[in-house]
């Protein structure tokens, strides 16, 4: 049996749980690759990645490159002396990188390849109404989650899970997942399937503010999945606009209200206690949300300091 010494490439969150079980399931991980350190948030404090704060409290030797082709960095890289590396949720390789250890470099990606190739798969299996995914480890090469895959597992979505619920999830699984990879590569037992390209491929694009945006055109359904697929991070929004007033709200939680009615689209329906928005056949009913400048919020607590006039409406 081969003894492994990793080289582990992460950033956020997702990664940390990858890399906690592979240390604790005792292999060696001889160096740790991050992003650089950048400053973040009002006071622009410098923020460190969360793979960075794992390392440093682990004692595991680390290295940031701005730049993966620098020739420092590329010696740094090899003084490690790694014959595998492990990348999770960090950025592309350039090939001199990733062709660097005996045993290659692997990638574990939060899909069921070759669906969902991207930055935001997590999200868009929710956004599109996907009732499984799963993770999948694949051997890097020169183009974006396209290599030969090594193991999948999958997993069903539950209607009412959000992102957040299932990136801990398929965090979990694809910690089982590495394992069961690393066992594999160390026996010399690996075999791998070539991913085939069809025309009907999903695809998870990068998220930003234009497709974030909440069409209250669009059935229930899709507005209800579309919320729990960004929710918590980076969150679906859309403008509330009363008269002369304008917000700008993110919302985090709906459930959908199958009752016919002659509301226009994005009409908003408010009691005391609840909030509903007009859509196709029925109602979106918000349960969670954040007005700018306030907290997140249920709509209760929100309905006891504004009240709307009847004219209010979600665009």
């Amino acid at each position: 049996m081969e003894k492994l010494r990793i080289v582990f490439m992460g950033t956020p969150e997702f990664a940390v749980g990858i890399l906690d079980t592979i240390l604790k399931n005792d292999y060696e991980i001889v160096g740790v690759i991050t992003a650089a350190d950048k400053p973040a948030g009002r006071g622009q404090k410098i923020k460190y990645s969360a793979v960075k704060e794992y390392a440093l409290s682990n004692n595991l030797p680390l290295l940031q490159p701005v730049n993966l082709k620098d020739e420092t960095f590329l010696s740094e890289l090899k003084s490690l002396n790694a014959n595998l590396q492990i990348v999770v949720a960090f950025r592309m390789l350039p090939k001199v990188v990733w062709e660097m250890p005996a045993l290659g470099t692997f990638n574990l990606h939060a899909s069921l390849l070759p669906n969902y190739r991207g930055a935001a798969p997590i999200n868009w299996a929710i956004i599109n109404g996907e009732t499984k995914t799963g993770v999948t480890t694949f051997f890097i090469d020169d183009k974006i989650d396209t290599g030969a895959m090594i193991l999948s597992s999958d997993i069903s979505i539950d209607e009412t899970e959000n992102a957040g619920q299932l990136h801990d999830r398929l965090m979990d699984l694809g910690s089982k997942t590495v394992i069961d990879t690393l066992q594999m590569i160390e026996k010399g037992k690996v075999s791998t399937i070539i991913q085939k390209d069809t025309s009907d491929i999903k695809t998870a694009y990068k998220l930003n503010k234009e497709n974030c945006k909440i069409d209250w055109s669009k059935s229930a359904v899709e507005i209800n999945n579309q919320i729990r697929g960004l929710s918590p991070y980076p969150s679906a929004w859309c403008f509330i606009q009363d008269k002369n007033d304008e917000w700008n709200v993110k919302i985090y939680e709906t459930k959908i209200v199958n009752e016919d009615h002659n509301y226009s689209l994005g009409s908003l329906i408010c009691t005391k206690k609840e909030m509903k928005i007009a859509v196709k056949n029925g109602f979106i009913e918000v349960l969670n949300l954040q007005f700018p400048g306030k907290k997140k919020m249920n709509t209760q607590e929100l309905l006891n300091g504004i009240t709307f006039s009847d004219e209010a409406k979600a665009h």
